[in-house]
């Protein structure tokens, strides 16, 4: 699977779930400590907001704070949409892949960022249906394929603060519980 194929199917599972917060669950728990729904629906909002300027090579600077916040008002689904739309649109221009973005940690390759994003997207996912009462069923695919890429940087992103320490599965759980249960997800 290529690259924007693996971002389409991710984004795809996340927008699939946001489209199914029912009215009275954008305030539920969720499996990430201290975020409710909308809380994971902002985050993943302003992350798509920032996509395209860093693919564009701006600074963390250049953005500042304009998606710091809550970005989702009275209308959340729309302002995911809207987001969604112009990360989307950034992750397919050519050459999106290629070069280096500026983040948190300084530079880093669009490639990497782009599977950063492609992990937030369907970690989240998960994190998102499990907190509105939905199917958590990911893309079998897409699971295996985030689980294999990061996989070998969990002991790097310990004490981080990025994710909890990992789960124990059965080493023959499907690729969705691995992948969950490796960022800290009890499946």
């Amino acid at each position: 699977m290529e690259q924007v194929e693996a971002y389409d199917r991710a984004l795809r599972e996340f927008d699939d779930r946001v489209h199914h917060v029912g009215v009275g669950r954008w305030n539920a728990d969720t499996p990430c400590e201290d975020w409710s729904v909308r809380d994971l629906v902002n985050h993943l909002t302003s992350e798509h907001m920032w996509a395209p300027w860093l693919l564009r090579g701006s600074t963390l600077a250049e953005v500042g704070d304009r998606y710091d916040g809550d970005l989702l008002g009275d209308h959340p689904v729309r302002a995911w949409e809207r987001a969604a739309a112009g990360s989307r649109e950034a992750f397919h221009a050519p050459g999106a892949f290629e070069g280096t973005v500026h983040v948190t940690g300084g530079r880093t390759a669009a490639s990497e960022y782009g599977w950063q994003i492609i992990t937030d997207l369907t970690v989240h996912a998960w994190d998102l249906a499990r907190g509105i009462g939905d199917d958590d069923t990911l893309d079998e695919s897409l699971a295996e394929l985030v689980y294999e890429r990061i996989a070998p940087h969990v002991d790097a992103w310990q004490g981080a603060g990025i994710f909890a320490p990992p789960v124990e599965v059965p080493a023959d759980a499907r690729a969705q519980d691995r992948l969950v249960a490796l960022l800290g997800r009890r499946p």
